[in-house]
């Protein structure tokens, strides 16, 4: 399964036993994304969400699924179950794991996203700079000049590789979180911890607490790039 597909196959696979065109709510793409950051391979979360909705279907439910969080406590189950399985396992890692040499995006979609997000971090520092020169607006200048080297390598290679690349890109927007975690005040900070208490309170005893805290984090970091109009590099935002 390709590297890039880990989002799109969840996507697809909830929708289509959902059996309604659904679209995803911003706590189901945090979800998705700590379930992606801890390791949890594709075909565990794959086979987590068919057998939570076959135990649903088989139980006559009236109320409808309208939430990833359904199938959470049935992924993490099926993780620890896998993780389990894979104690005093000798197998070669580069054996499962599949050739990213080829980019599944077109390589003008590739470019145009590069370009679009150079351009609004170029806006974004022009815009800082002028108003607060601090570590936020130094982040934002090494972002700037690092995506137009990788933008400029990318268009020039041979045989682009779109999983080196989404490497630079994650480690670019890394240091413009720890950037932004500086420029936040306390009270903005304390606002957007408050607010996101209050959007994940309800799941909580849905989720075991490493599941809880990832997705958490991830959309505290969320709302402080909305919060400071910093955009997503990643390829997954293509």
């Amino acid at each position: 399964m390709n590297y890039f597909s880990y989002f799109s196959e969840i996507e697809d696979t909830f929708i289509r036993r959902r059996g309604k065109h659904l679209i995803l709510s911003p706590m189901d793409w945090v979800l998705i994304e700590g379930w992606k950051e801890r390791g949890v391979p594709l075909h565990v979360v794959v086979r987590a969400i068919e057998h939570a909705f076959d135990s649903y279907e088989s139980k006559q439910r009236k109320r409808a699924v309208k939430t990833l969080l359904y199938c959470q406590e049935e992924i993490e189950a099926q993780y620890a179950e896998w993780l389990e399985s894979r104690i005093g396992s000798h197998e070669e890692q580069d054996a499962e794991t599949p050739d990213q040499s080829k980019s599944p995006f077109p390589r003008e979609a590739v470019l145009a996203h590069l370009a679009r997000s150079l351009d609004q971090l170029s806006e974004l520092y022009e815009e800082r700079r002028q108003t607060n020169a601090d570590g936020l607006s130094e982040a934002l200048s090494r972002a700037t000049t690092l995506l137009a080297e990788i933008k400029d390598d990318y268009a020039s290679a041979a045989h682009p590789e779109a999983r080196k690349l989404e490497d630079s890109l994650t480690g670019l927007e890394r240091t413009l979180d720890e950037a932004i975690r500086e420029a936040v005040t306390e009270s903005e900070l304390e606002s957007a911890q408050a607010e996101i208490d209050a959007q994940v309170k309800p799941y909580q005893r849905h989720m075991d607490k490493a599941a809880f805290e990832q997705t958490r984090e991830n959309l505290l970091r969320k709302r402080l790039r909305e919060h400071f109009g910093v955009p997503r590099l990643s390829l997954f935002f293509l």
